[in-house]
């Protein structure tokens, strides 16, 4: 079966919000189950719409049975995990209708609610692994063949507004009915069946805190409906939103420099504080209507108030933590000390929240530490285990700013109740979705850095850490050639955990700023590589002073700088971390003809053992890696470093990896990946009790053994 076609890219023009981008040129190309990937695709792409992950849709389609031919009802619905912008036809579950309809005489009551999810993998289509959500019986028994559930804004807004109802039927009439608070499930698709039998007339409902659900006789129709009820509740709220909703700005932002400044002070101070036992990353938001909402008089009252759609909860915990601060007036310093007191307070009453409202089988209490930080006159700051989650908990809170101005707007901002937030946060169901969640990579929530990023050996360690889970600040001091190789990597790993930073490591401000920008992009670092490299030779006698410079600024005093800025951010996060440094045979035995090469990398070699005897109380671990003849993919042996050495050794050009493969102990080529694989090792807890070390990656000299 073809793949529907996506809807315009996130890199290309974005639409307008709500903007109607059904192409019924497209539609007629497809069949049913690609015209429900189509509309969920485009609503999807749309956070004013549903946020990533929330949200689901479904089709009842005719089938054929696999078993017995005969033509069958099929709900297609999203299903458990998946995300509407960027699914597949595969993120669909599939039920038998018969048999999901039949569920209801097996059905208890409320009380034993939970158990009808066990039911549903009997119920299964064609064999279909994909996990059905908790809301597949909302679809089931909503007796309409196409259905939206999405989680707009203006929509929630009116759902979490005090008078909600009664400003719901003015602005919809009888068409859109409210169902006052319930956990999604069995009970609420029955529900739902039972009003719509009532009131056919009805294009819709509005679930009061949580969302709107849609439906209508073709995909076509229930996305022209959604759009339209979405877009009838954003127009009222907006002609009749009262100014100043969060009260006016008492804290004014910080200029943009400034802010950078203060994030580079405190992220990293926070992500040690909140990384003490699971390792965490940053994403910061200095946007307008962040800023605005978190200088505001009433930023504090209304964030303790609680987020509102159980979507968003489940990401960025009940409440976040609001930061007193007085921006322009406050010393950074004086916030970076006050932070342990504020975590300590917020554990302590996350715990006693759980205390209150656990019941005898919850599960165990979670990370009791805030998902989101406040900071007036700084922004928005979310920690999470991993740069994506980090990012979506960011925009989920960013959609409870939008609820709350609208609400504030009309009305009053009333979210459920703390007891009803606990019972989705600590639901038996989404204890199970996060059990099936794929389990960590060993670099998972870890932040490297790494210079000669676009090189052969730094490219392949940068892909090799993205690969084993970290998120990697990539650096050279070619533009061109990084943004190549960010790229490639963003391509390959997705943009959230890549960035690239032009560093000149011989540039003492280029390398602050580049530590800087890795303090600012996500909070800190884990690991640190040293691998910007340079290769030279000639006889002593024919080495100038410039060449002699040359080597000891970017293998020596290039390596002390980045060393030395790591260094003192890892410091400040005050939970360790590894340093690899790229060394080399010759930094172990002298090479002839290359005197200023091997001298350098043998001084980078001691400045590694250096760094690990003052690392060692901060817990962070230096090691060496030593690789030699790495040609194939090298940029250094793209240059004059190739004819030099072949000079050297008074062979051709084209014989060079063969001269130093056959050099070897064990007659093998040495690639960037092998290199990386040791750097990797180095970088992980694999060698959590290894520090001052050398892995030799050199196929096997004799002369460069350690010992």
């Amino acid at each position: 079966m073809a793949t529907a076609p996506s809807p315009p890219s996130p890199t290309g023009p974005v639409p307008t919000p709500l903007a109607d981008q059904w192409d019924d040129t497209v539609a007629a190309t497809l069949s049913e189950p690609e015209l429900l990937l189509y509309r969920s695709r485009l609503l999807g792409s749309d956070l004013g719409i549903t946020n990533y992950g929330g949200g689901n849709t479904s089709a009842k389609i005719a089938m054929t049975d696999p078993l017995t031919g005969a033509p069958v009802e099929v709900l297609w619905v999203k299903g458990s995990g998946g995300d509407l912008g960027s699914m597949g036809l595969d993120g669909f579950a599939t039920l038998y209708m018969e048999r999901l309809r039949a569920l209801e005489g097996l059905y208890r009551g409320l009380a034993h609610e939970d158990e009808m999810v066990d039911y549903l993998p009997h119920c299964t289509f064609n064999l279909n692994p994909r996990a059905s959500s908790i809301d597949t019986p909302l679809h089931g028994f909503i007796p309409y063949r196409h259905i939206d559930h999405m989680h707009p804004d203006a929509v929630i807004a009116i759902a979490a507004m005090r008078d909600g109802q009664r400003i719901a039927r003015e602005i919809f009439g009888d068409e859109i009915g409210w169902v006052p608070w319930q956990r999604p499930g069995f009970d609420l698709g029955l529900a739902l069946r039972n009003m719509i039998r009532a009131r056919p007339t009805m294009s819709g409902v509005s679930l009061a805190s949580h969302g709107l659900v849609t439906w209508g006789p073709t995909s076509r129709d229930c996305y022209k409906t959604t759009l339209r009820i979405i877009r009838q509740a954003a127009d009222w709220l907006r002609a009749r939103r009262r100014p100043e909703p969060f009260g006016p700005v008492v804290a004014p932002a910080l200029p943009e420099a400034e802010r950078q400044a203060l994030l580079t002070q405190v992220a990293p101070a926070l992500r040690g504080l909140l990384g003490r036992h699971v390792s965490k990353v940053l994403h910061y938001v200095g946007s307008p209507a962040v800023l605005e909402f978190i200088g505001s008089r009433r930023c504090e009252e209304l964030a303790e108030r609680g987020t509102t759609c159980p979507d968003h909860f489940l990401r960025t915990r009940v409440r976040p933590l609001f930061v007193p601060f007085a921006p322009g007036r406050d010393e950074a310093s004086a916030l970076v000390a006050r932070l342990p007191d504020l975590l300590e307070r917020y554990r302590e009453a996350y715990a006693a929240y759980y205390e209150r409202c656990r019941h005898p089988d919850s599960p165990a209490m979670r990370d009791p530490y805030p998902v989101l930080v406040l900071i007036p006159g700084l922004g928005l700051l979310a920690f999470q285990q991993d740069a994506q989650t980090a990012r979506l908990a960011a925009e989920f809170y960013l959609n409870t700013i939008n609820v709350m101005r609208d609400a504030e707007g009309v009305d009053e901002y009333v979210p459920i109740s703390e007891q009803a937030a606990f019972d989705i946060e600590y639901w038996r169901l989404e204890e199970a979705k996060l059990r099936r969640l794929p389990k960590p990579k060993r670099l998972h929530g870890r932040v490297a850095f790494v210079t000669g990023a676009a090189g052969g050996i730094g490219g392949a360690t940068s892909r090799k850490l993205l690969a084993e889970g970290a998120a990697v600040v990539l650096t050279d001091i070619d533009q061109a050639a990084l943004d190549a190789e960010v790229g490639e990597c963003a391509r390959a790993f997705g943009t959230d955990r890549v960035r690239g930073v032009r560093c000149d490591v011989t540039d003492e401000a280029s390398v602050a700023h580049a530590m800087a920008r890795a303090a600012g992009e996500y909070g800190g670092i884990d690991i640190l590589v040293l691998s910007a490299g340079v290769a030279s030779a000639a006889p002593v006698d024919e080495t100038s002073l410039d060449l002699w410079r040359k080597n000891m600024d970017i293998l020596a005093t290039g390596y002390f700088l980045v060393a030395r800025e790591g260094f003192r951010l890892l410091k400040r996060q005050g939970r360790g971390g590894s340093i690899v440094v790229v060394g080399s045979k010759n930094a172990m035995v002298a090479s002839p003809g290359a005197s200023a090469y091997c001298a350098a990398k043998a001084a980078a070699l001691h400045l590694a053992r250096s760094v690990a005897l003052e690392g060692a109380e901060h817990g962070i671990r230096v090691n060496v890696v030593n690789p030699d003849a790495v040609i194939r993919g090298s940029r250094i042996w793209s240059g004059a470093w190739r004819a030099e050495r072949a000079a050297g050794y008074r062979i051709p050009e084209d014989q060079i990896e063969e001269f130093y493969r056959q050099r070897s102990l064990l007659k093998r080529s040495v690639f960037p990946e092998d290199v990386a694989e040791a750097i990797c090792f180095f970088a992980s807890d694999a060698s959590a009790k290894s520090t001052g070390n050398i892995l030799n990656v050199d196929a096997g000299q004799l002369a460069a053994f350690p010992r």
